[in-house]
């Protein structure tokens, strides 16, 4: 075990750590357990960069954190050559605690260490920040950000040279340099204004963001025969998104839009919300009160990020919830059905989904002859996927079932801002045929099936919470349930062994080789219902996701109900 005491003097008595910073970590000089927390551990740079709670110690977001991360990343990109370092990095800050601050001392490192910046003059939703990197034509991005974190955390995401997020080929040499760094006098830094003068730090901003619109508008299908008056509800939740979305919407022709004043002020405190996540229903308190009073047809939320989209559609009266399966199916028969019509669908066309993403999205794009690829979890993976394969394949769309989505070439991450146009549009082409987006659903579940989902997590925080989280997947490892009432096990696939199982534990098959080795567990039944299970990479957390379909309703969500009991009592006897 680490010596955390010894690192937390290593702390106080070091000469490049600020006398405020020494003042918080002496007033925890008699917390034993405060010491433990923020010392024991590093905190960790993967492929999702850092993230954190913001206050002093190796295991929390700040400035001496963001600057070992950041040093790490500057002599990756030297070691890149010239070239890389001339064309340098764009960076993109959320409306968090200390954003600014750490986007400004990223860039003053960058900038001693001989690194071109481009540093946004103002907060930014993370989807421009993908588009920068492609429109500046730099080697690498950064955007601090926590995404939907509550309040006392913040982030910092590395994005590389085609506008997605670095995979582990990236991320492993930036994490080795880091460890190197054992003394803060080892990581250079360049006053801000002194960079500015000599042209290291450039400001940007109104060039990128129009440019960008561009893009986004040109991604309109459909403007005579939609209902530019429908009625819609949007929140930013104190985000990014506010500015941005409003102007889209302007843009795109819509008149009949409401931005929430109460969090359409951008706020790191996010005061309106317990926890500013657009997939929880309590933070569409207010927009539901909204909705009512002006008789809204969609409501729209947006994460703080603003790269993910929520989805209410009022529907006989009441105000319906779209899970992210369920708008990202609605988006793909929109986008497809049009883009067919207007001739505008290639041969070649694909999806990507993640792998605990439901199946309906792929059955509707099939009719359209269009493939589906399926990749672990985040967008760093389904974006990495369509590098990969966009000289072979022209990319459709992409989504997983935690409301993020993405179409076009341009933004290589979900995007909470073009999505809020695409689904206005949507809403609006079907309204103007006497439709909600719950009709249009409806008709898709009478086609395919109605596929039902039933997510859940369970939260097992410290030592022993990893512990029991480990003891569980160990456990569906080696004691699956064959059988779940009427419902057999066909196979089952271990993305951490990289092969796929009969129901006895024969091996039949083997991951597709685009799929990276993951903590992950699916088990297929016999009617094309399946879970799978995993531990959350960013928190305490088992995910569980349960999938199925029948093509009576009621039918399908008894099902959901077998599978959940039988896994949540395997889980709790664990």
């Amino acid at each position: 075990m680490r010596d955390y005491m010894a690192e937390y003097r290593k702390w106080l008595e070091s000469p490049h750590v600020d006398e405020e910073t020494k003042n918080e970590l002496r007033s925890i000089a008699n917390n034993d357990e405060e010491i433990k927390e923020r010392f024991l551990f590093e905190l960790e740079f993967g492929t999702a960069g850092l993230r954190g709670k913001i206050g002093a110690g190796t295991n929390r977001m700040n400035i001496y954190t963001v600057g070992k991360a950041t040093q790490g990343l500057a002599e990756y990109i030297l070691s890149r050559g010239e070239e890389y370092a001339k064309r340098g990095v764009v960076i993109a800050y959320d409306v968090r605690r200390m954003s600014r601050e750490f986007a400004r001392t990223t860039a003053q490192i960058l900038a001693a260490n001989g690194v071109q910046v481009y540093l946004f003059d103002d907060i930014r939703p993370t989807p421009i920040l993908s588009y920068a990197v492609r429109h500046l034509k730099t080697a690498s991005g950064i955007v601090i950000t926590a995404s939907h974190n509550p309040p006392e955390y913040n982030g910092y995401k590395v994005y590389w040279e085609q506008g997605s997020q670095i995979m582990d080929d990236i991320a492993e040499p930036i994490e080795e340099n880091i460890r190197k760094i054992d003394d803060f006098g080892k990581i250079k830094k360049m006053d801000f204004d002194e960079a500015i003068s000599k042209g290291l730090i450039k400001i940007v901003g109104k060039e990128i963001d129009e440019a960008y619109f561009e893009k986004v508008l040109g991604l309109s299908l459909n403007d005579e025969n939609i209902d530019k008056n429908i009625s819609i509800i949007y929140t930013p939740l104190h985000g990014t998104g506010g500015r941005f979305v409003r102007y889209i919407l302007t843009k795109r022709g819509f008149t009949n839009f409401t931005i929430i004043p109460e969090q359409e002020e951008p706020n790191g405190e996010f005061p309106t919300v317990e926890y500013p996540n657009p997939e929880d229903l309590k933070a569409f308190d207010l927009a539901l009160k909204y909705a009512k009073e002006k008789d809204a047809d969609l409501i729209l939320a947006t994460d703080p990020d603003a790269d993910r989209n929520a989805v209410m559609v009022k529907h006989n009266g009441d105000y319906v919830p779209l899970n992210g399966n369920q708008t990202g199916a609605l988006l793909i028969e929109y986008l497809l059905s049009q883009r067919k019509e207007k001739g505008l669908l290639p041969k070649n066309g694909i999806i990507i989904k993640s792998i605990v993403t439901g199946d309906l999205g792929k059955l509707i794009a099939k009719q359209y002859g269009v493939e589906t690829f399926e990749t672990l979890t985040g967008f760093k993976n389904i974006c990495g996927l369509e590098n990969m394969l966009e000289d072979k394949y022209s990319f459709q769309f992409g989504y997983e079932e935690s409301i993020g989505y993405v179409t076009g070439n341009f933004v290589r991450d979900k995007d909470g801002v073009m999505m809020s146009m695409l689904i206005s549009e949507m809403a609006a082409y079907y309204k103007k045929q006497g439709k909600t987006l719950v009709d249009v659903l409806e008709s898709l579940y009478k086609k395919f099936g109605y596929y039902f989902e039933g997510n859940f997590s369970m939260i097992y925080e410290g030592l022993k919470g990893m512990e029991k989280i480990r003891r569980i997947m160990e456990v569906f490892r080696k004691k699956f349930p064959k059988e779940i009432g009427p419902l057999e096990l066909v196979e089952y696939i271990d993305y951490k062994e990289r092969k796929v199982y009969d129901r006895n534990g024969n091996v039949i098959g083997e991951v597709e080789k685009h799929i990276p080795e993951s903590n992950v567990l699916r088990f297929f039944l016999s009617d094309g219902s399946w879970y799978a299970i995993r531990p959350s990479g960013t928190e305490p957390k088992l995910k569980v996701y349960i999938y199925t379909v029948d093509k009576i309703e009621t039918e399908s969500k008894k099902k959901l109900s077998l599978i959940k009991d039988t896994l949540l009592k395997i889980i709790n006897e664990a």
